[in-house]
């Protein structure tokens, strides 16, 4: 089952496995992915609160800028190349943001700029996947599924001591 959870950056919609692993994480109102909505709703999702309740609790300190690493079980769904991808964006510090090339050099291979801005775009689980930490070379902000005033927002939130109260 797909559940959605109220934050100040916006109705997050979560769905997790049936072991507790976080299989989806995107923004309701800003991200049209019905294929990844789909694939999630595909696997053998979990209603059971105490397996939810470390997800959403996670969450909750990330946004009031208590928390800096999570610690969930991922099932992201993707390609080999993707699965890569989304590992490494995993290593990106949390206040700090690397460029798609640099991505792509940490993956062994520079000419893989384009390719990397496409995975990282699929990237089924926003922020603790943390696709947002990366940016143009020359600095800029440059595409993010939930729009570029999230990515802004998310950027900041990991750059000063929490701006965000939890609403939910």
């Amino acid at each position: 089952m797909i559940h959605e959870l109220p934050t100040p950056l916006g109705t997050l919609t979560l769905a997790a496995d049936r072991r507790g692993a976080l299989v989806y994480l995107g923004f309701r109102d800003h991200e049209p992915r019905p294929k990844l909505l789909a694939r999630a709703a595909a696997a053998d999702l979990t209603d059971d609160p105490a397996l939810l309740a470390p997800i959403r609790a996670q969450l909750e300190a990330y946004c009031r800028g208590e928390l800096k690493t999570f610690d969930l079980a991922l099932a992201p769904q993707g390609t080999p190349f993707q699965l890569r991808v989304w590992a490494e964006l995993c290593r990106i510090p949390h206040g700090t943001t690397i460029s798609y090339g640099e991505l792509a050099r940490r993956l062994g291979d520079p000419k893989l700029t384009r390719a990397v801005g496409t995975a990282n775009g699929a990237n089924p689980i926003s922020i603790v996947v943390p696709c947002h930490r990366v940016i143009g070379t020359d600095g800029s902000l440059t595409g993010y599924a939930g729009g570029l005033d999230l990515k802004r927002a998310l950027l900041a939130l990991e750059q000063g001591p929490g701006p965000f109260g939890w609403l939910g």
